[in-house]
C-alpha cells in the first residue's frame, strides 16, 4: 500500500480527534504517501502535522471545486481512501478520487446514513466509544495498531506567543468564551468571574483568546474580570497550538482550541452541554470536565431551544473553580 487518502473536512476539533489514526496508519505504512483532503479553512492546521505528506484542499462548496478536488485526487492514483466523516458529501468525495478501496464506518455509526453505499468496505466500530477510538478503530482496517495515542503537531514560532512574553507573562492561563455553536458558550461574565479567582487563589493571569468574530466575547471577559485577565493578540492556528503549548491551564467549552490544548498535553477543565464528553471529551483522564448532557435537551443542537436556563449557562463560576483546582493540583502540586 502506497498511496492513502484520508478524508476529514472539518470541523477543527474533528481533525484534532483523528490526528491519532492517521498517526497510527503513518506507523504502519511509514513510507506511504498519506494525503489528506480538508476544507480550506483547515489547511493551515494540517500543515502542522508531519504525519502528512500533502494537504488537498476542497477551495469551497461549488461544483467547480468538486470538479477541481476530482481531477487532484484521482492523478494521484490511491490504493485506499479512508472517510473519517461519516457524511454523504465526505463519501461521495472518497469515492470520486478513484481509489480501489473506499473505507467508511458502518451504518449505524456514520452521520449520514446516506453514505454507506460510497464504500466498499463498511466498518462496526461500536456504540458509545470516544471518538477518537472509533478512528482509530477504522485505521485498523488498513492496518494500523490502535496501541499508542500521539496528536503528532509541529514546534513552530509564535508572534503572538512572543507578545505574551515582552508582558512578562510566562505563567499563564488560557480562557476560550468562544464557540461555532452559541449552544457551547459559556457566559463571557462567568469567565471574567473566574479569571478574579484565578488570580486569586493560583497567582495566574488570564488570556482570553478569540477567533474571527468573537473579539467582543474576549472584550467582555475582560471587562468583567477585574483587571485578572487580557485578551489575547490576533491568533492564527499555528499560535494557537503555540500557546496552547506554553500556557498552565485552558478552560474552555467543546470547541477545537480546547481539543488543541489537550492534544498537545495542555491540563485542561472542559465545559460540556450538548455534546457528550464520554465522546467528544479531552482523552487524558487526568483532565477534567463538568458536563451537563444528561440533563440538556438539545443534544447536537446549535442553540438551546429553551426560553431560559440553557444547560451550559446553570455551570457556576464554583464548580469550574474547583475543578482547576483539582486539575492544576494534579500537575503541579496543590497551590500552584
Amino acid at each position: 500500500m502506497t498511496r492513502i487518502l484520508i478524508v476529514r473536512l472539518g470541523s477543527l476539533g474533528d481533525l484534532v480527534h483523528t490526528l491519532p489514526a492517521v498517526a497510527a496508519i503513518r506507523r504502519a505504512h511509514p513510507l506511504a504517501e498519506i494525503d489528506w483532503l480538508v476544507d480550506a479553512p483547515h489547511r493551515d492546521f494540517l500543515a502542522l502535522a508531519p504525519v502528512v505528506s500533502s494537504v488537498i484542499v476542497l477551495r469551497d462548496r461549488t461544483a467547480a471545486a468538486w470538479l477541481e478536488a476530482r481531477a487532484e485526487l484521482r492523478a494521484r492514483h490511491y490504493d485506499v481512501a479512508v472517510d473519517f466523516q461519516g457524511l454523504l458529501k465526505s463519501a461521495a468525495l472518497a469515492r470520486l478520487s478513484g481509489a480501489r478501496r473506499v473505507v467508511g464506518f458502518d451504518r449505524s455509526s456514520l452521520r449520514e446514513g446516506t453514505a454507506a453505499p460510497f464504500y466498499t468496505e463498511r466498518v462496526e466500530v461500536g456504540e458509545g466509544r470516544h471518538v477518537v477510538e472509533k478512528n482509530l478503530r477504522l485505521a485498523a482496517s488498513v492496518g494500523a495498531k490502535g496501541d499508542v495515542i500521539e496528536f503528532p503537531l509541529a514546534v513552530v514560532d509564535s508572534a503572538a506567543l512572543g507578545w505574551l512574553r515582552t508582558k512578562g507573562l510566562d505563567r499563564f492561563v488560557l480562557l476560550n468564551p468562544g464557540a461555532a455553536w452559541p449552544n457551547k458558550r459559556w457566559p463571557p461574565s462567568s469567565f471574567g468571574r473566574l479569571a478574579e479567582r484565578v488570580r486569586e487563589r493560583h497567582g495566574l493571569t488570564s488570556v482570553v483568546l478569540w477567533g474571527p468574530g468573537e473579539a467582543p466575547l474576549a472584550q467582555a471577559v475582560v471587562a468583567t474580570s477585574v483587571g485578572a485577565a487580557i485578551e489575547a493578540p490576533e491568533t492564527g492556528l499555528a499560535d494557537l497550538v503555540a500557546l496552547a503549548r506554553a500556557a498552565r491551564l485552558f478552560v474552555s467549552g467543546d470547541t477545537g482550541p480546547l481539543h488543541i490544548a489537550a492534544a498537545v498535553g495542555t491540563p485542561v477543565v472542559g465545559l460540556f452541554g450538548p455534546t457528550s464528553s464520554k465522546r467528544n471529551g479531552p482523552w487524558n483522564t487526568a483532565d477534567v470536565t463538568i458536563a451537563r448532557y444528561d440533563v440538556c435537551d438539545c443534544h447536537y443542537e446549535r442553540r438551546c431551544r429553551r426560553s431560559e436556563g440553557w444547560c451550559l449557562g446553570g455551570i457556576t463560576v464554583d464548580e469550574v473553580t474547583m475543578a482547576i483546582q483539582m486539575r492544576l493540583a494534579q500537575t503541579f502540586g496543590t497551590h500552584r
